[in-house]
């Protein structure tokens, strides 16, 4: 779906300009994304495996939701919001961890642009994954993997990637402190 989104410059700091996603990924302006990544206190990991429409990396892995930012949209509400269209579950802001803001950089071969900032969460999954409903334009599959999978993502084949191992590292420390609380 193209979506009007807000452009923020090379700092994230809001510029006062929107643009459509497509856009966005043609020029390469950057803009806010979310991802939320959804455990279990059993130390597993909720994974979606990317629709195959997807226009980048399709039919991967991936992180368990994630979503661009409407324009004017507030960050905590977009991951709510995405929360509740990928896969079907409704969570509050008291249930959402921010653990962080991240750069993310990549020319993908199809030409997409992404200069992104993410904004990154964490949140428990306190319902069967059987209640999950998945959005099937954005998403073909959830699962739970052992949560170590964040800390030896080369040990699997087209299970998230490897190139960002650092910033999985990051998310599986912060889901292990958040469990030991």
């Amino acid at each position: 779906m193209d979506e009007l989104i807000d452009i923020v410059d090379k700092n994230g700091d809001y510029t006062g300009k929107t643009c459509l996603k497509s856009e966005a990924h043609k020029y390469g302006y950057f803009h806010p994304t979310v991802h939320i990544w959804i455990y279990t206190t059993d130390q597993k990991i909720l994974l979606q495996k990317r629709a195959l429409t997807k226009k980048v990396f399709p039919g991967l892995w991936d992180i368990s939701v994630a979503g661009h930012v409407g324009a004017g949209e507030v960050i905590e509400e977009a991951a709510l919001r995405e929360v509740q269209e990928e896969i079907g579950f409704t969570i509050f802001s008291e249930q959402l961890y921010k653990i962080g803001t991240r750069v993310h950089q990549v020319n993908h071969p199809n030409g997409i642009i992404d200069n992104e900032f993410h904004h990154v969460f964490i949140a428990e999954l306190t319902v069967p994954i059987t209640e999950l409903i998945i959005q099937e334009s954005e998403v073909a599959e959830l699962k739970l993997f052992d949560l170590s999978i964040l800390n030896n993502t080369s040990a699997y084949e087209n299970v998230l990637l490897p190139e960002y191992s650092q910033y999985y590292e990051f998310v599986f420390n912060a889901i292990i402190l958040k469990i030991n609380e």
